[in-house]
């Protein structure tokens, strides 16, 4: 058992999974009105210095010309050496966004250096290029994919830092990213070991109350 975890699931309610990587700076899709069933709830975004939080769960996404972004401090950190917690956008089969949207998981790596590693995540996106079973970790410097909003919130680069789909490539490349999110870059070079979209296994817990706190948004 690995301490620090909520309410450990048993085998049979696991499922093989992907994993991805990205930072794109835009509004969550959990952060709009709606997005989870039976409630009022939804992540927290805001304003392009990151940390203003933006109350108005209706506000327009940096990413199509509005002033509603990631917060900062939505990025993984470790809590020790063999856990970390986070986000993610992710698709599950059977469930739908208002099933998923402030959902968590616990994934347990099977692959990579991270294998035997645990990250617990909150689910706060979704998208459509995230296939079934996947988990986009929310990780600063992973890659803007198709939407850059990096580049109107940071200034960031066309393709934003690094590639495109991928990110950063080394540790010190995440120095070009902004300093308040730029630890959240060494989390992937650090506790996760430069692992490229390792393989693991998922399963439903209960959401860390850290996780909570960070969002705001829970079931």
């Amino acid at each position: 058992m690995v301490c620090g975890v909520v309410g450990q699931p048993s085998p049979s309610e696991q499922a093989a999974g992907t994993t991805t990587r990205y930072w794109d700076c835009c509004k969550p899709s959990c952060s709009w009105p709606g997005k989870v069933s039976g409630s009022n709830a939804f992540v927290k975004t805001c304003r392009n210095d990151g940390f203003s939080v933006i109350s108005d769960p209706n506000a327009a996404s940096g990413c199509g010309g509005g002033q509603a972004f990631t917060c900062n401090n939505q990025k993984p950190w470790a809590i020790n050496d063999q856990l970390a917690y986070g986000f993610a956008a992710a698709t599950i089969p059977g469930l739908s966004e208002q099933d998923r949207c402030c959902a968590c998981y616990k994934l347990d790596f099977t692959s990579g250096p991270v294998q035997g590693k645990t990250m617990i995540v909150q689910v706060t996106n979704s998208g459509g290029d995230v296939n079934a079973n996947q988990f986009d970790l929310q990780i600063p410097g992973g890659g803007v994919g198709i939407f850059n909003g990096c580049q109107s919130q940071w200034n960031a680069p066309p393709d934003g830092w690094g590639n495109r789909y991928g990110g950063v490539s080394s540790r010190q490349a995440c120095d070009a990213l902004p300093q308040q999110i730029r630890d959240g870059c060494y989390f992937r070079f650090d506790w996760f070991r430069g692992a490229d979209n390792p393989s693991m296994t998922y399963s439903k817990v209960q959401c860390p109350a850290e996780l909570v706190a960070i969002t705001g948004c829970s079931r």
